[in-house]
């Protein structure tokens, strides 16, 4: 069909409030907004300022109570334990109400604060859902982070309940949550009044008397007596929830997010970005401890009456690279969100994508890829296996939901390899240079957005606005810095090169590591890759690339080296300057999938640094280490 897209677009460019105004409806309100967006805060204002709502009543209540509690919500897909279950929407608001009323004999109330810090299980979700329901602000913090992350959270939210389980999954290892949350109470300065564990069969945990409660116990008893818990009228802008994302300064850095905007702006993505319908299935692979697990998994597919696919497992190893079409096929997936780095992992381990054929995925519709800069080579890849739509995406945590994208549900746009394609109604994106000053269509700068935000935005950090407005608004005034690198072309699609930390400067000439990065994954052998800027004496910085090689390949790894070092110079030119390119088993990773850079950067400049939290396996920054010394890099 012919995208609706510019007629959508130009709708909001000339009447915002009317446009943000009409898509509050789809949102059921306790009051209506008294308007549509409060300037009294300047150009970064609230919305939908008056209103009263409930989240968690706009994702259950409103669905049950329109006769469709038998629908369901949650498919919970766990390959690692061997275990499927689907939970109806009126089963899930049975298990949400009752666990509301613990939290309430728990001592917590609207506004105070829960840390969820448990693994990819459905009481993960009614634990975000219950403490929505009455009006308290939950962070989730990613279930094994370490004893001294979590600890940090605790203390900057000053959480009065922790609700955590016993341990998480792994393929080939359980891990211990319980001794984790356990050190992090022990030093953390503020203590919560409770914690409330969820006990799972694989691996008990230890409970501290008074302090500790067992989670199925407590919900079995509030069951058992009748306690309900209604859903308490919250603010449009009071806080949902806090999450935490990495910072450069070493404080914490708490993403904070409302009621009302923030369900505006779910609501309307959902059918009119994703594509879907309600009580069609939608799934994020993804985890609840990052911002795509709490938009996508939970809040924005609840919203839109979906059936959303909660998955514990991983995208190679449970048990194969073909999971993943599995569960297209198995549980009728129309729609799927992953991120690139997912695909990459599939790719190496089946590069001719032979599982998919075990599958019938005829149902399946759009894969949408966001998370890690998608290279064109992996999805071309993607569309040759799957026969679908492969739809790059460009958001942040800070924005809660994408910012730039082909939009499935207002008809797909030409699509432009490397490119997540246009901005979406709210965002008006623009290329600055570093004095402030717009650039021509295709010049690389900074990538910023207009103020206002629209809806569903961050309103400011956890107890730091000053810090709020020096991290994202003073640098360029009237603007939000994204703190990424890129151009617009000339028909006005977004090109998101880097981050601006990895942009480099080799003899004067500002190069993108991502275009490299594009050019290396194009080799019929690299699985994946990473180009980092290392520092020189004469240029100032010389690029180094590290590849990561298909499973099935058997050559000479030198030999994969030189050819990706002319791809580069044939393609970006002499001035790019890239002589470096090396092998490695694998590159480290964030538990998100994004690629630890800067760490390798630090490593090869001989700079102090700190092993990254969010890690997800650090014997691999030895490994690099000892890549780069073999380079006589680094040393």
């Amino acid at each position: 069909m012919a995208s609706r897209y510019s007629e959508v677009y130009g709708a909001w460019k000339t009447d915002p409030e009317g446009f943000w105004s009409e898509a509050a409806e789809a949102i059921d309100w306790f009051e209506k907004p008294e308007r549509v967006f409060d300037t009294e805060r300047g150009i970064y204002g609230h919305w939908f300022p008056g209103g009263l709502t409930n989240s968690c009543y706009n994702c259950l209540d409103r669905h049950v109570e329109s006769g469709r509690g038998e629908q369901i919500a949650f498919i919970y897909d766990s390959p690692v334990t061997s275990s499927i279950e689907r939970i109806s929407y009126g089963a899930l608001l049975d298990d949400v109400k009752a666990l509301a009323a613990v939290y309430r004999k728990l001592g917590v109330d609207k506004g105070d604060r829960i840390i969820i810090y448990m693994p990819m299980i459905p009481q993960a979700a009614v634990a975000m859902l219950a403490a929505a329901r009455i009006g308290a602000v939950h962070s989730v913090v990613f279930g094994g982070f370490a004893a001294n992350e979590l600890t940090v959270r605790i203390d900057d939210c000053r959480a009065k309940l922790v609700v955590s389980a016993s341990c998480g999954i792994e393929p080939g290892r359980t891990v211990a949550y319980k001794p984790l949350l356990d050190a992090a109470v022990t030093i953390a300065e503020h203590k919560p009044a409770h914690c409330l564990i969820y006990q799972r069969d694989m691996l008990k945990a230890e409970m501290t008397p008074v302090r500790d409660v067992d989670y199925a116990a407590a919900l079995s008893a509030a069951k058992d007596a009748g306690d309900e818990v209604g859903c308490t009228p919250v603010a449009s802008n009071d806080p949902l929830y806090v999450l935490y994302t990495s910072g450069t300064t070493g404080q914490p850095k708490g993403v904070v997010r409302d009621n009302g905007g923030h369900m505006v702006a779910l609501k309307w993505s959902m059918p009119n970005f994703f594509g879907v319908q309600p009580g069609e299935v939608f799934w994020a692979a993804s985890d609840i401890g990052w911002v795509v697990g709490h938009s996508f998994i939970v809040y924005g597919p609840l919203l839109n009456g979906n059936t959303s696919v909660l998955f514990e497992g991983k995208p190679v190893g449970t048990p194969d690279p073909g999971t993943y079409w599995r569960i297209i096929a198995e549980h009728g997936v129309a729609v799927m969100f992953t991120a690139p780095t997912a695909l990459r992992a599939i790719r190496k381990e089946d590069p001719d994508a032979a599982l998919v054929s075990k599958y019938d995925i005829s149902g399946f519709r759009a894969l949408f890829l966001a998370g890690e800069r998608a290279d064109p080579d992996t999805i071309r890849w993607a569309e040759r296996a799957l026969g679908v739509p492969v739809i790059d995406h460009w958001w942040q945590t800070e924005t809660g939901w994408p910012v730039a994208g082909n939009p499935l549900g207002l008809g797909l746009l030409p699509v432009k390899y490397g490119s997540p394609a246009v901005p979406l109604p709210g965002y008006d994106v623009q290329i600055l240079d570093d004095a402030g000053h717009p650039v021509e269509a295709g010049t690389l700068g900074n990538v910023v957005v207009k103020l206002p935000l629209p809806p569903g935005c961050l309103p400011t950090l956890w107890n730091a606005d000053h810090r709020f407005r020096a991290a994202y608004l003073d640098e360029f005034p009237g603007y939000y810095k994204t703190a990424d690198a890129g151009y617009l072309d000339d028909d006005g699609y977004v090109f998101i090169m880097a981050r601006t930390d990895d942009i480099i400067n080799v003899a004067g000439h500002r190069l993108s590591t991502g275009a490299m990065e594009e050019v290396c994954a194009s080799h019929p052998d690299v699985a994946e890759c990473a180009v980092i800027g290392i520092a020189d004496e004469l240029k100032g910085q010389i690029p180094a690339g590290f590849l990561v090689i298909n499973s099935n390949v058997s050559r000479e790894t030198s030999e994969i080296e030189r050819e990706v070092i002319s791809l580069v110079r044939d393609r970006i030119g002499p001035v790019a300057a890239f002589r470096t390119a090396m092998c490695v088993k694998r590159l480290p990773k964030t538990r998100s999938g994004k690629i630890l850079r800067a760490t390798i950067q630090k490593i090869a400049d001989r700079q102090p640094w700190k092993m990254p939290a969010t890690i997800d396996d650090p014997a691999i920054l030895d490994e690099i280490a000892a890549v780069l010394h073999a380079k006589g890099i680094g040393i």
